[in-house]
């Protein structure tokens, strides 16, 4: 297990900040798109790229490279302005959010955008996506690590339940999962639309390794990731329980928020909230 000092996950945590900031301006220049879920998806994120994951912005092929499939496709402001900040692409980019022929549609698209390594947006596809590449691994003997985000109400999906039998039947050690929960979906609670608890005993009932923590807790994700990193002969999940709407306390744990980008009013109010968060962590360094 990594030792990972306060002076890592605080740079880590201003990473975040920055991120959120992207992703608000994005929205609000583009009139639409998906906030709620793409905030609450940024520490997740943030640990994968700029400390766990093997990857290369200036070699973004390398066949040697992790790979990241987001299947929550509609939080793909989150994994653009995370792409941006690694240094995939100029920041100038993210100002074309959703414009017609730019790189950077309103779910990923892995013909348009370096990093993508998948097409995703109907909802339910990503898990049995990253089994195929965790498998192609397997059998090309070969060492990179896949690594798959899902939205917590995505998992009413059918398909995501065959592909969770399919990656443990597998045993695609080489495979780790994020769960998004937020307990929101685009109609309300998830709970009350279609009840999902007890989550941790539904996975290991299909052979998972289940690692539930607080996914706004950057320190606790790494070291999550390096457990499961440890684990042979299954897969892992990471259950991440987190706030839907993350950073901006009038889009907390706001279903309003899902999929409705923030007026001018409210651009200003949220980007005044995280500005003072990232002068207040960046006082601490």
């Amino acid at each position: 297990m990594n030792n990972y000092d306060e002076q890592i996950i605080r740079n880590l945590e201003i990473i975040a900040v920055k991120i959120r900031k992207n992703i608000i301006k994005m929205l609000f220049k583009a009139a639409s798109g998906h906030p709620g879920g793409s905030l609450s998806a940024v520490e997740g994120l943030v640990s994968l790229y700029f400390l766990h994951m093997n990857h290369n912005p200036k070699k973004p092929d390398d066949e040697n490279r992790d790979r990241f499939i987001l299947s929550k496709g509609h939080a793909a402001p989150a994994l653009y302005a995370t792409l941006a900040e690694s240094g995939y692409f100029s920041y100038d980019e993210l100002n074309n959010l959703r414009n017609m022929n730019c790189m950077l549609q309103g779910h990923p698209a892995c013909l348009c955008t370096p990093g993508i390594e998948a097409s995703t947006g109907s909802l339910g596809h990503g898990l049995s996506f990253a089994n195929g590449v965790a498998l192609a691994a397997k059998l090309d003997n070969k060492d990179y690590k896949t690594y798959v985000m899902l939205g917590d109400g995505e998992t009413n999906e059918g398909q995501i339940w065959e592909a969770a039998a399919a990656a443990s039947h597998y045993k695609l050690d080489n495979l780790t999962a994020f769960i998004d929960r937020n307990f929101l979906q685009i109609d309300g609670n998830t709970e009350k639309i279609m009840r999902l608890e007890s989550i941790r005993d539904r996975w290991n009932s299909f052979g998972w390794k289940v690692i539930e923590i607080d996914g706004h807790d950057i320190k606790k994700i790494l070291e999550a990731l390096d457990e499961a990193d440890g684990n042979s002969n299954s897969p892992t999940i990471i259950i991440l329980n987190t706030i839907k709407g993350k950073g901006v306390s009038f889009m907390e744990n706001n279903v309003d928020f899902h999929g409705v980008p923030p007026n001018e009013m409210e651009y200003n109010l949220a980007i005044e909230e995280l500005d003072t968060l990232q002068k207040k962590l960046e006082a601490m360094n």
